[in-house]
């Protein structure tokens, strides 16, 4: 297991030990209902259910519709889990890892090193034909204490500089990107400047990430060379976390210095009238 994922067959191997993994189960459903039905019907043995809108993102509101959660009700789902400080953790969705990846951005965040989204989510893990549980787990509660900071963050007046002075990418779908539709936010568009980088091509179609080297080709095209800062942000602050991620497997930033998020993201970006909007691609 790297730093920042790990195949179905290496976690298979490390369930059972003193030092196993804590397990979370991320799959998430953009507008519900959550995947706690899906976990019942089937997950990874040892893995804790994990909802995004309510124990990852505070409610929504003035900071968009997945603010960074409350320290202390992330602790306390956390501990649920059965997360502790001295223990890896392997976090997975159903396939792409654009929600793990908010996990694995938040358990950085938090101050937990140890963590790894499952490469393929649990689409590879069950084609991989590897055992599956049923129902609810019951782990020992965790120790994990939450210490913000452990990943850097956006605002508004940061991600506006960052399109202007480094490297901020838009995570979110070209259509979207371009102005042409905007499905959940108010407003179409993007932050000026900002240069479109889809998460859906993070992975190939199988939902596993692709290769360091193929993520890296891609960022290099978009600018993304090392030498200037670089940033992300999508609708909401989730799929975001995913190019996060993927940069960090491209080898182009490191976990000591990490690509930086816009957590509010275009939610929070565009219900200001005085923040401009750009339409369509960026010269």
């Amino acid at each position: 297991m790297t730093r920042s994922l790990v195949a179905p067959a290496d976690l298979a191997s490390r369930l059972d030990g003193p030092l196993a993994p804590a397990l979370l189960d991320v799959r998430y459903r953009l507008g519900g209902p959550n995947g706690r039905p899906e976990h019942l019907a089937g997950h990874v043995p040892g893995a804790v259910f994990i909802d995004l809108d309510a124990d990852l993102a505070a409610p929504p509101g003035d900071g968009g519709r997945h603010p960074l959660p409350d320290p202390a009700v992330l602790e306390r789902a956390l501990r649920a889990a059965g997360v502790r400080e001295d223990r890896p953790v392997v976090v997975y969705d159903g396939d792409n890892g654009a929600a793990a990846a908010r996990a694995w951005w938040l358990l950085r965040w938090a101050g937990h090193d140890q963590v790894a989204v499952l490469d393929g989510g649990y689409a590879a893990w069950t084609a991989a034909g590897l055992p599956v549980a049923t129902g609810e787990e019951t782990p020992e509660p965790g120790d994990i204490t939450v210490r913000p900071g452990g990943m850097p963050v956006l605002d508004a007046d940061e991600a506006a500089a960052l399109a202007r002075t480094g490297v901020l990418l838009d995570a979110r779908a070209p259509e979207r990107y371009r102005g042409e539709v905007e499905p959940l936010d108010p407003k179409a568009g993007h932050i000026p400047g900002a240069l479109n980088a889809p998460f859906a091509g993070n992975t190939d179609a199988e939902g596993r990430w692709r290769s360091p080297e193929e993520l890296a080709d891609r960022f290099t095209a978009l600018g993304v060379t090392g030498d200037k800062p670089v940033g992300a942000y999508c609708g909401s602050g989730v799929t975001a976390a995913s190019v996060v991620l993927a940069l960090e497997v491209a080898g182009v930033t490191s976990p000591s210095a990490p690509a930086a998020l816009y957590a509010g993201s275009w939610s929070h970006w565009c219900v200001d009238p005085e923040r401009p909007v750009a339409t369509g691609a960026e010269p």
